[in-house]
């Protein structure tokens, strides 16, 4: 997966892969629920805002899909403030990781996920449906992946309860151009 973005400030450490939970192995592996009493999945809405209270973010959202080369389409550099829904995996509040994908930076400045290396866990993270429903997740953890060593069965693959994934570069800018490394969230439904 490759995500194009422009320069940003110094670069923030983040756990690493090693600490992500087992709940999300590999699709061929069965996780188990996140916890007892997690919530059912819910009906399907296509995202269309959402709300990081803790960092600031309250922000439209897209459907994107792949590009032609096949790595995930991220919002315009020139909409900043937009947030991408990766449609090709569940929708928030589905079975299965619901993805989002933003930009930390741009030429112009920090643009919408410019923070989301603050997040911690228990942090809320709220998801606005088409259908006027919200659907909170509570973050559980956040790691930082080498681009050539980027974990895409964990990322993407099946769950056996409601997930939430954001995702935005990390790492130093190298001379191609791109980021070293992607950051992500990991967060688990709370509410349907």
């Amino acid at each position: 997966m490759v995500l194009e973005h422009d320069p940003e400030p110094a670069p923030v450490r983040i756990s690493a892969a090693a600490q992500v939970p087992a709940t999300d192995p590999a699709p061929a592996t069965p996780p188990p629920p996140s916890s007892p009493s997690s919530p059912p999945a819910g009906p399907t809405s296509p995202p269309v805002r959402i709300s990081v209270p803790r960092i600031g973010v309250d922000a439209p959202v897209a459907a994107g899909g792949l590009n032609a080369d096949g790595t995930v389409e991220t919002p315009p550099m020139n909409q900043p403030g937009q947030v991408d829904w990766y449609r090709n995996g569940p929708a928030p509040g589905q079975l299965g990781p619901a993805v989002l994908l933003g930009h930390i930076n741009t030429t112009k400045g920090p643009a919408v996920f410019a923070r989301l290396p603050d997040l911690r866990a228990g942090d809320l993270i709220d998801i606005r449906r088409q259908d006027g429903s919200t659907v909170s997740y509570r973050v559980r953890v956040l790691g930082q992946y080498a681009k050539t060593a980027f974990p895409t069965a964990l990322v993407y693959g099946d769950t056996s309860t409601p997930q939430l994934r954001l995702i935005t570069c990390g790492g130093t800018l190298a001379s191609n151009g791109h980021y070293t490394e992607n950051i992500v969230v990991y967060a688990d439904l709370v509410t349907a």
